[in-house]
């Protein structure tokens, strides 16, 4: 099973962009902005990473090196660790994919982050959003059959 922290911790410091006053991670694409008193916690953390003092360590890329010589941290610990700190990672997850459905529609956040359109739809529920229309499906294609305006077909 996964953790919610299975993505982050396989980060590198090369997939935390850091530009125009903006600090993007790379979990997908396209990177999403760290919001700003995130944004220098998460800099200055990787100016000085646990776990780098040691020589298999020295020049690893990992956002967060784990104690295994080219390893990263194990996601079971990062989620410990922040729970040790009062930070459910289940609880940020949900609330952060009920922020994304607020603002989009819920089968673009589902497609976006591997979730089932329904489980989507059920957090744009809970939240009182209002896409409530949206054709889910691939709309990279044209339907079949449709022809468009201006194509001298009238």
């Amino acid at each position: 099973m996964s953790t919610p922290c299975s993505r982050v911790v396989h980060l590198t410091i090369d997939d935390i962009v850091h530009a125009n006053d903006q600090v993007l991670p790379r979990l997908g694409e396209p990177a999403s902005q760290v919001p700003a008193p995130f944004a220098e916690l998460l800099l200055t953390w990787i100016d000085s990473r646990d776990n780098m003092n040691t020589a298999t360590n020295r020049d690893s890329r990992w956002v967060f090196p784990g104690r295994r010589a080219g390893q990263p941290l194990h996601p079971g610990s990062l989620s410990s660790q922040l729970n040790d700190l009062g930070i459910s990672t289940t609880a940020v997850r949900t609330a952060a994919i009920r922020q994304q459905v607020l603002e989009m529609p819920a089968p673009v956040v589902a497609d976006a982050l591997g979730y089932h359109h329904k489980t989507t739809t059920r957090l744009l529920n809970e939240t009182g959003g209002t896409w409530s229309r949206y054709a889910a499906g691939d709309h990279k294609r044209s339907p079949t059959g449709w022809v468009p305006r201006g194509s001298g077909d009238s």
